[in-house]
């Protein structure tokens, strides 16, 4: 399996030298089996690119997941270039994180009088699934969602395949209960013993206070999840829009000094856009 974060800020992208080294792009990963079968999760501003390496590599044929429909992981959709060729076929793979079908939720995007090009009107070939409580299998590699603790619901994803797991959790609020969503317990499990689990943590303890319900959670929070799941990395996810390098950098430092304290042999890091992991 090979991952790579082709963004991974939250709320609106920004750029910027403060930004250079964690990126300014929303939300867009892509995850690769080893019969190199691709999942696209979300469709932030960081799937602009991603599409750009798609059509000079001649990928013409993808799967689509999305973690829940606010703008920030939707947004580059109009702007992804595979969607104008005929070639590209598409399967998006939805769920009941939204009070509309997943069509709709990317055919939106590109309603007049917000977008010149109707959805309608774009040339890639489109199929629509459905990946709920079971999951589905991607030429061997397991797919298997959960609800997300978050304004206007949302999913997770776990993606297992050849004995090693990757857990995506973002825009998951664990200190709060949105309806729909799951315990902190339920998230323990989900995660229990992956190699990597990647969490929200766009809020600093001291800002969570006045940010509670928003929908995020605390870097502290997201440990206290990846210690408790016993994983063996925690990427941090959905970087404040105000957070800069030099301060992601001081959480990822208190992270790892706090799972050193606790005995655990957790590696802690940021998530950077570019980054790529294998397992």
């Amino acid at each position: 399996m090979r991952i790579k974060f082709w963004g991974a800020r939250g709320s609106i992208p920004v750029s910027g030298k403060n930004y250079n080294k964690y990126g300014g792009s929303t939300t867009c990963v892509e995850v690769r089996s080893r019969k190199n079968e691709l999942v696209i999760i979300d469709a932030g501003t960081g799937i602009r690119l991603l599409g750009k390496e798609l059509l000079k590599n001649s990928h013409n044929s993808f799967h689509m997941l999305f973690t829940h429909s606010h703008w920030d992981h939707v947004l580059g959709f109009p702007f992804f270039a595979p969607i104008y060729n005929k070639k590209t076929q598409i399967r998006i793979m939805g769920c009941s994180f939204s009070s509309d079908p997943v069509r709709e939720i990317i055919a939106k995007t590109m309603q007049p009088p917000g977008f010149p090009v109707k959805f309608e009107e774009i040339s890639a070939r489109f199929e629509f699934a459905s990946v709920c409580a079971s999951g589905c299998d991607v030429e061997g590699m397991q797919v298997l969602p959960i609800e997300l603790s978050h304004p206007n619901n949302g999913l997770g994803y776990k993606f297992t395949e050849s004995g090693k797991t990757f857990a995506f959790l973002t825009d998951n609020e664990l200190g709060y209960a949105h309806p729909g969503g799951r315990q902190p317990e339920d998230y323990v499990a989900f995660a229990r013993g992956a190699d990597l689990l990647v969490h929200d943590a766009d809020y600093l303890p001291a800002e969570y206070p006045k940010r509670r319900t928003w929908g995020h959670s605390t870097w502290e929070q997201a440990l206290d999840l990846a210690l408790k799941a016993e994983v063996g990395s925690l990427g941090l996810f959905h970087h404040n829009q105000d957070r800069f390098d030099r301060d992601v950098d001081r959480v990822v430092d208190e992270c790892s000094r706090r799972a050193k304290r606790y005995g655990s042999k957790l590696k802690c890091f940021a998530v950077r856009e570019g980054q790529e992991v294998k397992f």
